[in-house]
């Protein structure tokens, strides 16, 4: 079975992160829309995340993976602000555990000092050179 999907796939598009983003919106659609039933409203929702999830499935067996990469360098092109922003506050969340983030009062550079290092700290900025102390 697995052998048959694979040959399947063979020269297909597949799934990039704009499908991923399309299927999930429409999901989100269809379980909003199940939700408000009883209104046109959810209808509207409903028909909104089937024919989203059309698309995306057009867009994940399409042939034309030329136009469909191109579709994709777009999508990742006009989200590339967000996604560098999640990045680095996920990156700086994860550092907490083991260091301390300071801002530099001079030029607002972020600086790492590893915890542990005391309670009161004389740090200086790599970028202005100006000293300063903090307390943890």
């Amino acid at each position: 079975m697995r052998d048959k999907i694979n040959k399947f796939m063979q020269g297909r598009y597949g799934v990039d992160q704009f499908a991923r983003f399309t299927l999930g919106v429409a999901l989100f659609l269809v379980v909003i829309g199940s939700f408000m039933r009883r209104s046109a409203v959810g209808g509207i929702l409903d028909m909104l995340g089937f024919i989203l999830i059309i698309y995306t499935y057009y867009r994940i067996l399409s042939r034309n993976v030329s136009a469909r990469y191109s579709e994709n360098q777009k999508y990742l092109a006009q989200t590339q602000k967000l996604r560098s922003r999640f990045n680095r506050e996920k990156s700086m969340m994860e550092q907490r555990k083991t260091h301390h983030i300071y801002t530099c009062p001079g030029c607002g550079q972020k600086i790492r000092i590893p915890r542990g290092k005391g309670q009161k700290v004389e740090i200086e900025c790599p970028k202005c050179h100006e000293k300063f102390i903090k307390r943890r």
